[in-house]
């Protein structure tokens, strides 16, 4: 997506959709995705995003021989070192993370619980742990449990829910107490995207250790783990990196902390001798300490063909081409959903926002279930809000188009 068709998408009708995706380099990719004939308008690949047409086969292939044929021989000749060398390859192109600092294990909750405690535990003078009001479910609930299990203070950020945090609010929080900061780079409810270099120095500052929540950023937005300095981070593959449902998380430690860190659910594949049997655990070196037990190597499969694609297409273009579809998104909602009442929930300036767009209005409860009949998908979230995700590679313009204004109508006759 070149910067005049970035530019421009903002201010186009429904007439000029076919137009965008003319213009877009990146339009021949969606063909590479599954398409369902069901599904009129795909508006939530930041839930889960659609398989490639390319894993069916790699999956047969697996299951006939990499196992069917291979069988346990396949752990010597590759699995063992899979969670370590595909999260090397994810580092690389999604996360701007050197070797031998990127894992896939666990799920999401799981790795976030190891390197939370993991962390808190490498600063036992510090009592508090730092977050946001906003924060998914998942972050805040695991903090409180954490907070509860190991006598810490949490500190909460209170936010505008229709922004997220600033440098400024973690200045403010901060101190010789804090043991670790944990914030999401894109807000899962409004789309702001933090500014990750400067928070990671505020915290940094501050003598304590930052946990960055990946999950509605990794495969979209590009980001520079190593160069910003970044302790942890940890995000899910089954979003924008489509892993499949379930796929497996991957967790980032920075090199210079390994060592310090001990995580909580000590695990034979997260051994120092995983085929030793010892009589005490003593963990591995490097990232395969942060592993537990056996790794999902099947459930890995999918993800393979996403990085693939991500390197063909380059993360620059595909976050170019994420910027046009919010800004085509944000002015159809004007067009078509503002009259009607509602209102817009994300961030406008393209730096301040990832790849889905909150509208809110207080009947989008009745408006999703209708939608999603006649095969229109976007998502909600409570108490009122429509969530339009959109996955750079496998969403058109004109597929946008088309489930604004059914959502409009439907709104319309509500």
């Amino acid at each position: 997506m070149n910067a005049e068709t970035t530019a421009n998408a903002s201010s186009v009708p429904r007439s000029n959709a076919g137009a965008l995706d003319r213009a877009d380099p990146l339009a021949s990719l969606t063909s590479r995705f599954v398409e369902s004939p069901e599904v009129t308008s795909y508006l939530d690949g930041n839930s889960l995003g659609r398989p490639l047409r390319v894993t069916s086969p790699r999956l047969t292939h697996f299951i006939e021989q990499d196992w069917g044929s291979r069988l346990i021989r396949s752990w010597d000749e590759e699995w063992f070192e899979r969670p370590l060398t595909l999260g090397d390859r994810l580092g690389a192109l999604v996360l701007g993370a050197g070797e031998g600092q990127t894992v896939i294990a666990d799920s999401t909750t799981v790795m976030l619980y190891k390197l939370i405690r993991a962390a808190v535990g490498a600063r036992p003078t510090r009592t508090e742990i730092v977050l946001d009001d906003d924060n998914f479910p998942t972050d805040r609930f695991l903090v409180e449990g954490i907070a509860r299990e190991c006598g810490l203070t949490i500190r909460w950020i209170s936010v505008d829910r229709d922004s997220g945090v600033t440098r400024d609010h973690v200045a403010a929080v901060v101190s010789e107490r804090t043991a670790l900061v944990l914030l999401s780079h894109v807000s899962y409810r409004s789309a702001f995207l933090a500014d990750m270099q400067a928070i990671t120095e505020e915290v940094h500052s501050a003598g304590a250790l930052v946990l960055w929540d990946l999950c509605h950023s990794a495969g979209v937005v590009p980001t520079e783990l190593d160069h910003w300095g970044v302790d942890l981070a940890v995000g899910c593959t089954y979003k924008y990196l489509n892993g499949g449902p379930g796929s497996p998380a991957f967790g980032y430690v920075a090199k210079r902390l390994q060592h310090q860190l001990e995580q909580p659910i000590w695990g034979w594949m997260g051994a120092q001798d995983v085929f030793g049997m010892r009589e005490e655990f003593e963990p591995a070196h490097g990232m395969r300490r942060f592993i537990s037990g056996t790794p999902p190597v099947l459930a890995m499969m999918p993800m393979c063909d996403m990085l693939d694609l991500i390197e063909e297409a380059g993360l620059p273009a595909i976050r170019n081409k994420s910027i046009a579809l919010t800004e085509f998104v944000i002015s159809l909602a004007e067009e078509l959903l503002v009259p009607e009442g509602a209102s817009i929930a994300t961030p406008r300036s393209a730096a301040e926002r990832g790849s889905h767009v909150m509208i809110r209005h207080e009947r989008f409860r009745d408006v999703i279930g209708a939608a999603w009949v006649e095969g229109i998908i976007p998502d909600f979230r409570n108490p009122d809000g429509l969530r339009i995700g959109l996955s750079p590679l496998s969403t058109s313009f004109e597929e946008v188009s088309v489930g604004m204004h059914r959502i409009r109508e439907i709104l319309a006759t509500l």
